[in-house]
């Protein structure tokens, strides 16, 4: 197996989401600049979807004006921009290593998903597991929520615990085989037309 100067291992990756999520509930000071290191990209591509979790509630508040709504979408607009490109630095980041050492196996077999876009689909597993969580609490702490809630999420937080245990797994074997050769994987950029002046006609001022 080749050395590269870090690496990487999905119970690191999803215990730090698990800090984080909790720390950010009562902290949400701005991250620093992210650093080009696996552990700082994925921290911040975290940050990326717990802030776009947050805005999507705010966006479904009944009670919100149409003024609040569209800032929210705006806000939502650049979190998901960021997260897309988040993903891509990460797994920008690991091929560039990768290459040092002649690596991925070109002759190999290539993977579909990257590791960016399972460790994405990872933070938002992270953070329904500690949603969830609340409202378990909630469920059993207050009287005045539906009959079997705690109940229900208990069933629900077991699923979400068995999903992120086999996609972190899965991770894990994807960069182990890609270490020795076994598959590769290609980055894939999500050339998202929404928010480009150039190529989303309402921004642009064509017809759609």
């Amino acid at each position: 197996m080749q050395l590269l100067p870090f690496q990487i291992t999905a119970s690191q990756l999803t215990a730090a989401q698990d800090d984080a999520t909790a720390h950010w509930h009562i902290d949400v000071t701005p991250l620093a600049e992210a650093s080009q290191t696996p552990d700082s990209l994925a921290l911040h591509l975290h940050r990326a979807n717990f802030d776009l979790w947050h805005e999507e509630d705010k966006a479904r508040d009944p009670h919100a004006s149409a003024e609040v709504i569209a800032q929210e979408k705006h806000n939502i607009d650049r979190y998901n921009q960021q997260r897309n490109d988040l993903v891509q630095a990460f797994d920008q980041l690991l091929l560039d290593a990768l290459h040092t050492v002649s690596l991925p196996n070109a002759g190999s077999p290539l993977n579909s998903e990257t590791p960016g876009l399972m460790l994405d689909r990872l933070s938002i597993l992270a953070l329904k597991i500690y949603h969830t969580r609340e409202e378990i609490d909630r469920g059993q702490r207050e009287s005045n929520v539906p009959a079997h809630h705690a109940e229900r999420n208990q069933e629900r937080l077991a699923q979400l615990e068995e999903q992120r245990e086999d996609l972190a797994g899965c991770l894990d074997a994807l960069w182990s085989q890609v270490l020795t050769g076994e598959r590769r994987f290609k980055l894939y950029r999500q050339l998202k037309m929404y928010n480009d002046p150039t190529l989303n006609p309402v921004l642009y001022g064509g017809a759609s």
